[in-house]
């Protein structure tokens, strides 16, 4: 196989001429990827809508009763959530309570109004 000659955009399309493409920051597409890797599931999507939506922390019987999964079940959403630096939980006795995080960026906040909304 030959090299395959590079021309910027935007060009007239030649026969074996291929066009470079603009640039993406490859850090910034893995991070998307993740957030969209963890948002991937109707139910992690469900339980960051309420938690977008509520005005306090949510307690993890809460999620299991609304939405009728059980509590290792909504354990493993909530991992995967906050391993994407998505929610934080705190204790109070016997439950779990949880809430979005504080760092989370701007950028990653507003994504998600619009997806949320």
């Amino acid at each position: 196989m030959g090299s395959v000659a590079v021309k910027q955009l935007p060009v007239i399309r030649e026969r074996g001429v291929c066009c470079a493409l603009p640039a993406v920051d490859a850090r910034w597409a893995d991070e998307r990827a993740e957030l969209m890797k963890a948002l991937a599931d109707p139910t992690r999507l469900r339980m960051m809508a309420s938690l977008t939506r509520a005005s306090a922390p949510i307690c993890i019987c809460d999620f299991t009763a609304g939405l009728g999964l059980t509590q290792p079940t909504i354990s493993h959403h909530m991992a995967r959530l906050k391993q994407a630096g998505l929610v934080e939980s705190h204790k109070k006795g016997i439950w779990i309570y949880y809430r979005l995080s504080d760092r989370i960026s701007d950028e990653t906040r507003n994504l998600l109004t619009g997806l949320l909304d």
